[in-house]
């Protein structure tokens, strides 16, 4: 008896693994898509923007930077990374970028001061905006360190990526967290 239990369980399964490799598939097509855009030359905020619009998210798609105030030194692989002296001043910003009542991301940025205008530094250091947003009059660019897939509850992608000026000048290394919403399908928009 105990025999058959488990020959029809296996069978069972055998039916249902191609229906749960189906019922997968768009969510490892929408992540290939999400790491191909963030592969690009667009800034993450401007990405989650675009995601947050067509996943109908809130009514208005916009991206704020919700600060997690903590501090977290930057250590001689973040500042080798950052090409920043021994002495030089890093700053360190922990956000949650949201899109309405929503997480999209958590990020780690450490980032030179020195490098951003004093205009940018009083902005990033009061308000809610995305630090891609801020600094996007320097015309930086991204430079993809690793993605790692991570398919658990709370991140589907961890992403390690360098910001440089055009004459490739590292001033900003992010890690950036990507939640499971965005595999989601789109809300319907009523």
């Amino acid at each position: 008896m105990k025999f058959t239990k488990h020959i029809a369980l296996a069978f069972l399964f055998v039916l249902a693994a191609p229906a749960l490799a189906k019922a997968d598939a768009p969510k490892t097509g929408t992540l290939a898509r999400l790491k191909a855009d963030l592969a690009g030359p667009e800034s993450a905020t401007q990405i989650l923007t675009r995601w947050c619009g067509d996943l109908h998210l809130a009514a208005v798609p916009e991206i704020r930077a919700v600060r997690v105030y903590q501090d977290r030194p930057a250590d001689a692989q973040v500042r080798a990374a950052l090409q920043a002296g021994p002495n030089e001043l890093l700053r360190y910003r922990r956000v949650r970028l949201m899109c309405g009542a929503h997480i999209l991301s958590e990020a780690d940025n450490w980032y030179r001061p020195s490098r951003l205008t004093p205009q940018m530094n009083e902005i990033l250091d009061q308000t809610e905006r995305s630090f891609g947003a801020v600094v996007r009059p320097l015309n930086f660019h991204r430079v993809t360190r690793s993605q790692v897939s991570r398919p658990d509850s709370r991140t589907v992608l961890r992403l390690t990526a360098l910001l440089e000026t055009p004459d490739g000048t590292p001033f900003s290394l992010v890690v950036e967290n990507y939640r499971p919403i965005l595999l989601m399908p789109p809300r319907s928009n009523r």
